[in-house]
């Protein structure tokens, strides 16, 4: 992974141009503006967010937050750029990001343990990571893919060079599924929840099934290491604020779709609340408090990096993420 050289300039730049503009407070009665980006199009990772928002979370803690998609530039970069305050990542990109020296720090996590993993139709008998063997895979091009797979397979003596790996980039997973690819690497309180209301059968292998270093947090809030140092009262608040939405989902889930549907009406309200009620009890699941993040899962994860060769440099987990901001 070869440092991105053209972005990190580009972070230097606004890094070094922000002004105070980011401190602003409630003076004059005005609340503070915060530019919020997702790290995809809207669905039940982000329902906490839009909770905050449409309940008047925010506005309590003095903030008006605007809710963008990514775009081309993404989460990360726009955040580690000052462009952004906060948005969503995931513990994976955040690891990569860090040994490059991009200062995006996790503030919580959404989900206490990784819920994604490679579904495959169930009539196609993929039943374990040793059947990927003769099957594609439909994933969007990172050695980590490769990577991923291979460390599932080789415990049960299975060859990743028996995988055909392709690109399917936007294309539609159920489509896919059936035409072009035997499996893909979908979260499954989205994807696997609407196979379920379509009547589709699928077999899923979840990564965290496999070894615990690829339970990890993913997605996750995040901002840049300026707003930590100079704006510290700003993100207690807007992780007070997204606290209160995610205990209003986990605790209501079927209001808490509604609100998120009627946020977000282009969405089909019956997946929205399908997907609600299986992944609201996820959301602190085991955790003591919702957003709280554990060491040694950062640990864990940057171990397995390294032993697949992913990460080029030093990775430093206390400094990757804090649970400074939890509301106490």
């Amino acid at each position: 992974m070869k440092k991105i050289i053209a972005f990190i300039m580009l972070t230097l730049l606004l890094t070094a141009c922000t002004t105070e503009k980011s401190k602003e407070t409630e003076q004059d009665g005005k609340l503070e503006k915060v530019q919020f980006v997702l790290d995809w199009t809207p669905n039940t990772n982000h329902t906490g967010l839009y909770i905050a928002k449409e309940q008047g979370f925010f506005e309590e803690e003095g903030l008006d937050v605007d809710i963008m998609l990514p775009g081309e530039a993404g989460a990360d970069q726009l955040v580690a750029a000052g462009k952004a305050q906060f948005g969503i990542s995931a513990q994976e990109s955040i690891t990569e990001a860090r040994v490059q020296d991009i200062p995006i720090v996790s503030i919580s996590t959404i989900l206490q343990h990784n819920t994604s993993g490679f579904a495959s139709l169930k009539k196609d008998g993929i039943e374990s990571p040793k059947d990927y063997e003769g099957k594609t895979y439909g994933g969007w091009g990172a050695p980590v893919e490769e990577a991923i797979i291979s460390s599932l397979m080789e415990p049960e003596n299975a060859d990743v060079k028996k995988v055909e790996f392709i690109n399917m980039g936007n294309s539609d997973f159920f489509t896919a599924l059936e035409r072009d690819i035997d499996f893909a690497w979908i979260y499954y309180a989205w994807t696997g929840v609407e196979a379920e209301l379509r009547g589709i059968d699928l077999n899923m292998q979840y990564l965290n099934d496999y070894t615990k270093k690829l339970d990890y947090y993913t997605p996750v809030f995040i901002t840049n290491e300026k707003m930590i140092s100079e704006n510290p009262e700003t993100v207690r608040a807007f992780v007070k604020a997204i606290s209160r939405g995610y205990e209003f989902a986990i605790d209501k889930p079927d209001e808490a779709a509604a609100i998120f549907s009627k946020a977000v009406p282009d969405l089909d309200e019956e997946l929205v609340k399908a997907s609600q009620q299986w992944i609201s009890p996820k959301y602190k699941e085991d955790a003591d408090q919702w957003g709280e993040q554990k060491l040694e899962v950062w640990k864990d994860y940057a171990d397995w990096m390294n032993e697949n060769s992913l990460l080029e440099g030093e990775f430093i987990p206390e400094d990757a993420f804090t649970n400074e901001f939890l509301p106490k």
